[in-house]
């Protein structure tokens, strides 16, 4: 008992210890994983499911504080921002300061808001390091926007796409092509008539839709869009998406590509992984699809951590940006939960073969109670549907709506699992590291950006300066004049004139051109729309002084 109680003891107090932020050890690389919207309570319960320990297990090194700028609960856009750039955000913004502060925890300045704030992934490479995405989502969703877009509105796919297209990313996995192609184009979303397909292949990327033409890129930089929107659950990909890789596939994919490149033999890497939709299973409280994501994601963390302790140089830091769901083991109607034993909670959940996404595909068409309850029995094993609940699942059917509300009741009720919401919650999530400079203790998000750019000697401030200077009122101090041109209104450019000579920098890309050259510019041009501001790179300031006399 007393070894019990000094380790109890011993636990609590690292928990509670100064976070370890500014560890002087550098890693030649880093990988970053992230599981959207996983409370603390969905880790044993995927655990518990899979019946052995789980990578993280042997790298639990503290916990992470998530609230954001303007609330205690925050969303994907504000956690993913603090994890990329540093900075506590506002609710919705992807990687800009925040404008509305009301946490005097957050420490933030208001004179900065909806200025865009240098990210990581644009560290990593203006160190010298290859860079990389993987997401299960969209590549345009909240969080791996946050790595590679600036935008005040996490919504804006359109606009955030196409900054992601011209920030140089060697490789990108995810969902997300219907956001690449235009509207004039059977299945494209973009209003702006840019086919951002063709400017990918035109910078050198291979470019590939599925598993198999994925596996066969060895070499070079390589951009993924294995779905139209998000990817499937991965419970659901051997019957409804079999072309898609697995998140362990892409992350070891790009594990392979990052590190065997020029830069990434030279300098390193940092790639950004994503498990998306453990945050979408938890909204619609559906534990089926909680677990099966968790636990792909988790063998993901488990390539990571087989590659780093190969390499030796290398950090592994793995978190959440938030809880979702409110997810409990127990429930308010269980009475003797002292008494619940393991096959209670673990015996429903091995007996699902879909996510409840995946089940409502299949319980669409005919309300015919026989399928239905066939269809129960088949893919989540309840062959004992209660009338109530057959009732409310043959309503939704013959509505023509998502199934979900009731099915994930009836699985969530046999496996005496609880929910609180079908929003986030402000839970403290775990962080998990490994390697050199790895932060432990009780941190904040924005610390843990923090230990990965010490990790990479990025300095925030500097990089800054380097990439966003207010182009107005920089180019007018110098004597030139500067304004948006909409000639084209979906395609703004910033002109900038000294009598005939010009200079013309287009919004969302990485482009200057002065009279018929153009050159690529080490960062994006950005557009603070809330201000009126365009922030350029200092290299093009220096450009345009240099060219136009």
């Amino acid at each position: 008992m007393k070894k019990q109680l000094s380790f109890v003891l011993l636990a609590a107090l690292t928990l509670a210890a100064p976070p370890s932020i500014a560890a002087p050890a550098v890693a030649k690389n880093v990988i970053f994983l992230l599981t959207d919207g996983t409370g603390p309570e969905a880790w044993p319960l995927a655990r518990w499911v899979k019946g052995s320990p789980l990578a993280v297990d042997s790298i639990l090194t503290g916990a992470v504080r998530t609230y954001g700028a303007d609330s205690i609960i925050t969303d994907s856009a504000p956690g993913g921002s603090a994890f990329a750039t540093g900075f506590k955000g506002s609710d919705k913004g992807i990687a800009v300061a925040p404008w509305n502060i009301t946490i005097d925890a957050a420490k933030t300045d208001p004179a900065n808001k909806y200025r865009p704030l240098a990210t990581l992934i644009e560290g990593a490479r203006l160190t010298g390091r290859a860079t990389g995405m993987v997401a299960t989502s969209n590549v345009q969703h909240a969080t791996p926007a946050a790595f590679s877009s600036h935008w005040h509105d996490r919504g804006n796919y359109n606009e955030i796409g196409e900054q992601q297209v011209f920030q140089g990313i060697d490789v990108v996995l995810s969902g997300g092509g219907q956001y690449l192609l235009p509207k004039e184009i059977a299945g494209g979303k973009r209003e702006d008539k840019e086919n951002l397909v063709d400017v990918i292949q035109s910078k050198g990327y291979a470019y590939v839709t599925d598993k198999y033409a994925m596996s066969s890129v060895h070499t070079g930089k390589i951009w993924g869009a294995f779905a139209p929107d998000a990817m499937a659950y991965d419970v659901d990909r051997a019957d409804l998406a079999r072309m898609e890789p697995s998140i362990d596939e892409m992350t070891s994919k790009a594990i392979e590509l990052l590190s065997s490149s020029p830069n990434g033999k030279k300098s390193g890497f940092f790639l950004f992984v994503e498990g998306s939709k453990t945050d979408w299973a938890a909204h619609a409280n559906d534990p089926a699809g909680v677990v099966s994501e968790l636990l792909a994601f988790d063998k993901a963390v488990g390539a990571a951590l087989d590659f780093a302790k190969k390499n030796k140089n290398t950090l592994v830091v793995v978190v959440s940006d938030h809880g979702t769901g409110g997810l409990s083991i127990g429930t308010v109607e269980d009475k003797n939960y002292s008494m619940t034993d393991d096959d209670s909670v673990v015996g429903p959940m091995r007996k699902v073969k879909k996510s409840a996404e995946g089940l409502d595909a299949l319980l669409k068409g005919e309300p015919a109670p026989d399928r239905i309850k066939s269809v129960l029995a088949g893919e989540w094993g309840i062959n004992d549907l209660s009338d109530g609940e057959l009732k409310a699942i043959v309503d939704l059917v013959a509505a023509k709506k998502p199934t979900m509300p009731a099915t994930v009741s009836a699985l969530s009720r046999r496996a005496r699992l609880g929910w609180t919401t079908n929003g986030h919650t402000g839970a403290d999530v775990y962080l998990f590291s490994y390697g050199p400079g790895r932060p432990t203790g009780l941190v904040e998000n924005t610390d843990v950006a923090m230990s990965m750019a010490s990790a990479m000697k990025v300095d925030f401030g500097k990089l800054n300066k380097r990439l966003f200077v207010d182009a107005m009122e920089t180019f007018s101090s110098m004597g030139y004049q500067a304004s948006i041109q909409k000639t084209d209104p979906a395609n703004p450019v910033l002109l900038v004139t000294k009598g005939d000579a010009k200079a013309e920098l287009p919004l969302s890309r990485n482009t200057l051109k002065i009279g018929e050259k153009t050159r690529d510019l080490e960062g994006i041009v950005v557009l603070a729309d809330k201000l009126g501001k365009v922030y350029v790179p200092q290299q093009a300031i220096d450009v345009v002084k240099a060219s136009l006399k």
